[in-house]
C-alpha cells in the first residue's frame, strides 16, 4: 500500500486532520511495532483492548500517522490523524479499495479444514518467474484478511488469500474485500457448527465468498457441499478436484492431505501453470514453532516457508518474542518471489533493520551476493552445510533465534543442532488456540476485566515461560504460580508482569521479595513472617494477596479471624493488600450450585468486612474458569483462569480448543506370528498374525502404564491403533495390522483434538482428571509452541 492520509480519509469516509503523511504499512497491535517509518497505527477499540490507550506509546516510538475512532490529543510535531466511526470498518474499506486497484488474479481459499495448507502448497507451486502473494500464516479473519490485502504491492500476477469464518455475517464482509476470481472450497466439517442453524446454513455462508467469482474448485467427496455448489452456482465454471486421479496415484500422503493436494492440482491447472513443479510436502510448516534452544536460547522455527511477506511477519514475531534479549535471524535464499533479486534483498535488508536484528546470518549464494545491503557484522554462508561446519554454540547463547528458510535450504538440520531437547516425542502447544480460549472467557466478562492466569506446574504441563510470554503479550493482569521457584524462573526469563505465589512458605519469602513476587497470605503465621521479611528488606507497601476460606477448607482465613486480620494490616505501611480472594470447590458441578452460591455470598460478606479496615479498595476475586461462565455474580473485580485456558475441563463446550497434542513417531515395525507374546510379562499373546510398531514413549514420559493391553488407542495415518502389551518405561508397542501403508517415521498421536483421542477421553479411561495427565508429562518430552 502507498497512500496519503488525505486519500485514506476520502476512501473510508473519514476526516483528515493535521499533517498529510504518506503511509506504506499498517499496524494494529502496539506491542509488535518496532519501526515508525511510513507506518499508520490503527487504534481499534476491541472487546479486550482499546488501541487508543496506546497512542502515547506509539508517538514516543516515532509513529506519526493514526486512524482513530474518536477525538484524541496527540502530542508531537508532524502528526496526522484520520477520524472514522469504526477503525476496523475503515481498514476493511481501505483493503476493499486496494483490492479493486489490483490487476492480478485473486484466489480465495475457504473451508472447514485445510485452508492454510492448500494456500501454502499453491503459493510454493508457482513458477519462479511469476510474482505472486500469499496471505501470511492464518491471516484469515476480518482483520487478518484486510491486513493481507494491504500487503499487495500491485505487481503480483496472482494473490492467494485465505478466508475463515466462525459465525453468520462474517463471509459477506470478507467477500466485499477479497472479490475473488477463483474460489477453492477445501472441505466442510464440524468446526464452528454450533454457531449455525444447520450444515446447509454453514455451507451457504461459506459460499457467499463465491458470489462474484468466475470459477469454483471443490471436491465431490463432500456431497452436501458439492450439491449446494451445483444448485447455487451451476452457471459458473465448476471444477471437481476429485477427478485429478493421475496426481492422486503419485501421492504418498494421508487421505486428508491427498484431498488438499488434489485441490492444489486443480487450481494450478486452472491458473495455467500445471503441476510438474507442485509442492505436496507434509513437512510444510503451517505456523511458527517456538522451541527451547541450547544455552538458554529460544528458537522460532519457520523452515519450509520463505517469501518476502512471511519474512516480515516472522521478523515481527522475533521482535515480540525477544523481550529485550539478543535477536538473531537466519534467513536463506528466497525462491519463487518473482521479484528482481536486488529489489527483493533490499526489502529483506530493510525488514531486518526495522526489526532491530542484532545478528543476521544469510545462507545461500544469492543472499550472500547482496551482503553489502545488510547491516555491518552480518554473516553469510553459501550453504547450510557451511554454516553447520562453522557452528559455534557461543554465538547462539541467551538469544532468540529466527530460523527462516526455503524448502531446499534444509534448515531442519540447523534447528536440531540448536534444540535443547531432541526427544522424538513432543508436546505441541498451540498458543493461538490458547488465545482463542482466553478470549472466549473474556467474552463472559465486562470489557477490560482483569484476569489472573494460572501458570503453576509449568502451565499445567504445557511449559512455563513461552505460555507466560504469550499471556503477558495479551494483557493478562496477573500470573499465578504454586511455588516461589516457579516465579523466579519466569523472572529470569524476562517476565516482568505481577506474579502471585499461591503456596508461599516462610523459607522462600526473602527470595520472593528479591524477585518482586507477591505472596498469598492465608494465616496469621504467614502474615507475621512475611511482614518481618519485608521490614528486613526495607520495602514499603509490598503487595500481598489475602486468602479467605469460604468452604473449601484448604487454606485461608475464616470468618472469625477477619477483624483480627484487619487490625493487623490497616496501620502497617510495609504491606498493601493487592487482592482478597477465595476458592470455589464445585463451580463446575450443577448439583452443588446452592453450595457455590453460599460460598460467593460468604466471600462477598467477608471481603467487604476486611475492606472496611483499609483506606483503599483491593481487587476481589473468587471466580475460576467454570464460575466465569456459570456465575456472573462471582465476577467481582477480577477472575482467575486455570484449566479452561488450556481447553480442558469443559468436555461439552465446543467453543474451547484443547491446546496440547502429544505425539511421537514409529521407530520400528515387526511382524509377529500366532502364539508369540508382546512386552514384559508376556501379558499379551498374538492370536492372529500381527504387525506391531514400536513408539519411543513410555511411563517415564507420562504415558500411564494402565493404558497398555488394549486400553488406549493412538492415531496413525488417521486410523486407531491400540497399545498392545505393557507400557514400558521408555517405549510402547501398537497394533498396526489393519492400517495400510504405515512406515517407520510416521507420526503417532497419543492424544490430540480428535474425538475418542482427546485428553478427556484418556482421563475417563484412567478414572482421573485431565490435570493429572497433563502435569505428569515428563520434562524430557520436547515442547513445541506454535503460533498461527
Amino acid at each position: 500500500m502507498n497512500y496519503l492520509l488525505s486519500e485514506i480519509a476520502r476512501i473510508v469516509g473519514g476526516e483528515h486532520r493535521g499533517c498529510d503523511l504518506r503511509v506504506k504499512e499498517v499496524a494494529t497491535d502496539s506491542r509488535g511495532v518496532f519501526s515508525s517509518d511510513d507506518m499508520v497505527f490503527v487504534a481499534i477499540n476491541g472487546k479486550h483492548h482499546d488501541g487508543h490507550a496506546f497512542i502515547p506509546a506509539m508517538v514516543a516510538r516515532g509513529v506519526k500517522a493514526f486512524i482513530v475512532e474518536r477525538d484524541v490529543e496527540v502530542n508531537g510535531d508532524g502528526v496526522g490523524i484520520v477520524v472514522v466511526p469504526s477503525a476496523i470498518g475503515a481498514l476493511q474499506k481501505l483493503a476493499a479499495h486496494h483490492r479493486r486497484e489490483f490487476r492480478g488474479r485473486v484466489v480465495a481459499i475457504t473451508g472447514s479444514n485445510g485452508k492454510t495448507i492448500v494456500k501454502e502448497w499453491a503459493s510454493r507451486s508457482m513458477p519462479d518467474t511469476v510474482r505472486s502473494f500469499a496471505s501470511p500464516k492464518s491471516y484469515n479473519s476480518q482483520l487478518g484478511v484486510a491486513l493481507s490485502l494491504l500487503m499487495l504491492d500491485g505487481q503480483e500476477e496472482v494473490a492467494f488469500i485465505e478466508a475463515g469464518i466462525s459465525e453468520p455475517g462474517e463471509m459477506e464482509r470478507l467477500e466485499a474485500m477479497i472479490r475473488p476470481d477463483i474460489v477453492v472450497v477445501t472441505s466442510i466439517g464440524d468446526a464452528h457448527s454450533a454457531n449455525f442453524a444447520s450444515e446447509r446454513a454453514k455451507i451457504e455462508e461459506k459460499l457467499l465468498l463465491a458470489r462474484r467469482a468466475r470459477t469454483i474448485i471443490y471436491s465431490s467427496e463432500y456431497r452436501s457441499l458439492a450439491s449446494c455448489i451445483e444448485e447455487l452456482y451451476g452457471d459458473r465454471e465448476l471444477i471437481d478436484s476429485s477427478l485429478e486421479e493421475d496426481v492422486e496415484d503419485e501421492l504418498e500422503l494421508s487421505d486428508a492431505l491427498s484431498v488438499d493436494a488434489l485441490h492444489v492440482s486443480a487450481l494450478m491447472r486452472r491458473l495455467g501453470y500445471g503441476v510438474d513443479d507442485a509442492v505436496f510436502s507434509a513437512n510444510v510448516a503451517m505456523r511458527l514453532e517456538l522451541k527451547e534452544g541450547v544455552d538458554d536460547s529460544m528458537i522460532i522455527d519457520d523452515t519450509y516457508n520463505s517469501d518476502i511477506n512471511s519474512v516480515a511477519v516472522a521478523l515481527d514475531a522475533l521482535y515480540v518474542q525477544s523481550m529485550g534479549r539478543r535477536r538473531v535471524a537466519v534467513i536463506s535464499d528466497i525462491r519463487q518471489s518473482g521479484i528482481p533479486s536486488e529489489e527483493l534483498y533490499q526489502r529483506v535488508a530493510a525488514a531486518v533493520k526495522k526489526a532491530a536484528v542484532d545478528h543476521l546470518i544469510g545462507v545461500g549464494s544469492t543472499i550472500s551476493s547482496f551482503a553489502h545491503l545488510f547491516p555491518r557484522g552480518s554473516s553469510f554462508y553459501l550453504s547450510t552445510d557451511e554454516l553447520i561446519e562453522n557452528f559455534d554454540r557461543e554465538r547462539w547463547a541467551k538469544s532468540v533465534i529466527l530460523v527462516k528458510g526455503s524448502r531446499d535450504s534444509r534448515f531442519e538440520r540447523l534447528t536440531r543442532l540448536l534444540e535443547r531437547r531432541t526427544h522424538t516425542t513432543t508436546l505441541e502447544v498451540d498458543l493461538a488456540a490458547m488465545k482463542k480460549n482466553l478470549n472466549y472467557f473474556r467474552q463472559h466478562l465486562p470489557q477490560h476485566h482483569p484476569i489472573v492466569a494460572m501458570v503453576k506446574a509449568g502451565s499445567y504441563g504445557t511449559g512455563d515461560v513461552d505460555v507466560a510470554r504469550m499471556l503477558q503479550h495479551e494483557g493478562v493482569r496477573y500470573l499465578a504460580v504454586a511455588f516461589a521457584d516457579e516465579g523466579v524462573t519466569l523472572r529470569k526469563k524476562g517476565i516482568t508482569m505481577p506474579i502471585v505465589v499461591l503456596n508461599a512458605d516462610q523459607d522462600s519469602f526473602d527470595m520472593m521479595i528479591a524477585h518482586d513476587l507477591e505472596p498469598e497470605i492465608y494465616s496469621s503465621h504467614s502474615l507475621d513472617a512475611f511482614r518481618r521479611a519485608v521490614h528486613h528488606a526495607n520495602r514499603e507497601a509490598y503487595p500481598i494477596h489475602i486468602k479467605l476460606d469460604t468452604g473449601m477448607h484448604r487454606l485461608g482465613f475464616v470468618d472469625d479471624e477477619i477483624d483480627m486480620l484487619g487490625r493487623a494490616i490497616h496501620l502497617d505501611s510495609s504491606l498493601r493488600v493487592a487482592s482478597i480472594f477465595s476458592h470455589l470447590s464445585s463451580a463446575d458441578i450443577p448439583s452443588e450450585d446452592d453450595f457455590t452460591r453460599k460460598q460467593i455470598e460468604a466471600f462477598d460478606y467477608m471481603s467487604q468486612q476486611l475492606t472496611e479496615w483499609l483506606d483503599y479498595k483491593p481487587l476481589r476475586h473468587i471466580a475460576n474458569s467454570a464460575a466465569i461462565v456459570r456465575f456472573k455474580e462471582a465476577h467481582f473485580d477480577m477472575c482467575r483462569l486455570g484449566l479452561g485456558l488450556y481447553g480442558f475441563g469443559f468436555e461439552h463446550n465446543d467453543k474451547l480448543i484443547p491446546v496440547a497434542t502429544l505425539s511421537t513417531r514409529i521407530v520400528q515395525k515387526k511382524t509377529l506370528a500366532v502364539g508369540e507374546s508382546i512386552g514384559y510379562g508376556r501379558s499379551e499373546r498374538v492370536e492372529r498374525e500381527m504387525t506391531t510398531a514400536t513408539i519411543p514413549v513410555g511411563y517415564a514420559d507420562g504415558l500411564d502404564r494402565h493404558l497398555g493391553n488394549g486400553r488406549w488407542e493412538v492415531l496413525v495415518r488417521g486410523e486407531r491403533a491400540k497399545i498392545v502389551g505393557r507400557v514400558c518405561m521408555d517405549s510402547a508397542m501398537i497394533d498396526i495390522t489393519d492400517i495400510e501403508g504405515v512406515e517407520v517415521g510416521d507420526k503417532v498421536t497419543i492424544f490430540g483434538t480428535e474425538r475418542g483421542n482427546t485428553l478427556e477421553d484418556m482421563a475417563r479411561v484412567l478414572d482421573t482428571i485431565s490435570y493429572e495427565i497433563m502435569t505428569s508429562i515428563s520434562q524430557r518430552v520436547k515442547r513445541i509452541y506454535t503460533e498461527r
